[in-house]
């Protein structure tokens, strides 16, 4: 049975860019005769606000969308999240990063890089690199760190590995552009890339549907799904919504919103319509 799933952040409103999305992955469900599920990914508590949470679910009611089951949450899953940190701990390919952004962006700019944002170029290794007594001694003081995955160490151990787009078709996985990513943040004891991994192995997930601006992700997750003995979902990355000036909707612009829409008067019918549904 395909199995897909919606899984937004509640970081805001949801705007048209995320209604397509949802209706997409609904669409290719009700196409397959499967399921589609509703996830909150709201481990970012930092972020997250339990007001947007409950406007997904309205939003997405008003529009008609219909999902399977309970909606799950991922701030009552942290036990399972743990659980699955503490497998790569045993594997070797977890190590402490103290870094500050600011030392991640000096090192970058020392070595000749343009550091213009964090995401841009990958992790430059500072720490993994730390010999094992200063390691353990800056562990021992209680220095906030956050915890990497040992990409090169993963990639030796998994071999050759690959993952196929319904879109773009089989890809290798390369981890070049995302190097050694954190897999839990200083002040959550989790990351989007772990948390998504078990989540969908859980929900038995079986194709993926998602924007194209998540394709680099899909490299880490199909390298953590084999390092953690996980079912492989297909992936479908679909076209982003953009603007007229060719920029992707985003949160902070409160009138693309379906709540600033449903509020206009205009029609959930006419939205699905509007987007090719």
């Amino acid at each position: 049975m395909t199995v897909t799933r919606f899984a937004p952040s509640p970081t805001g409103r949801l705007h048209l860019g995320h209604a397509y999305s949802a209706l997409f992955a609904e669409a290719v469900a009700k196409e397959h005769g499967g399921k589609f599920l509703l996830r909150i990914e709201d481990i970012d508590v930092t972020r997250c606000r339990p007001e947007f949470a409950q406007g997904i679910i309205d939003d997405l009611s008003w529009l008609g969308i219909q999902w399977s089951g309970e909606v799950m949450f991922q701030s009552g899953r942290e036990d399972a999240y743990s659980s699955f940190l503490d497998q790569l701990h045993a594997q070797g390919l977890l190590y402490p990063c103290f870094c500050t952004r600011k030392d991640i962006m000096r090192e970058i700019a020392a070595a000749g890089g343009a550091p213009h944002g964090h995401g841009d170029i990958p992790y430059p290794g500072i720490c993994r690199s730390l010999p094992e007594e200063v390691r353990m001694e800056r562990l021992a003081n209680g220095e906030l760190h956050a915890l990497r995955l040992d990409s090169s160490r993963a990639l030796e151990k998994a071999g050759k590995l690959q993952w196929k787009d319904l879109g773009i078709g089989v890809q290798p996985v390369c981890m070049e552009k995302l190097g050694d990513v954190v897999l839990a943040r200083k002040d959550i004891a989790n990351s989007y890339h772990l948390a998504v991994c078990v989540d969908d192995a859980t929900q038995g997930v079986t194709l993926v549907t998602r924007g194209e601006d998540l394709l680099e992700s899909t490299h880490v997750h199909r390298l953590l799904q084999h390092l953690l003995g996980f079912p492989v979902p297909q992936w479908h990355h679909h076209t982003l919504l953009r603007d007229e000036q060719g920029r992707r909707f985003a949160k902070r612009e409160a009138g693309l919103s379906l709540r600033a829409i449903r509020a206009s008067g205009k029609g959930a019918d006419e939205v699905r319509r509007d987007l090719g549904f």
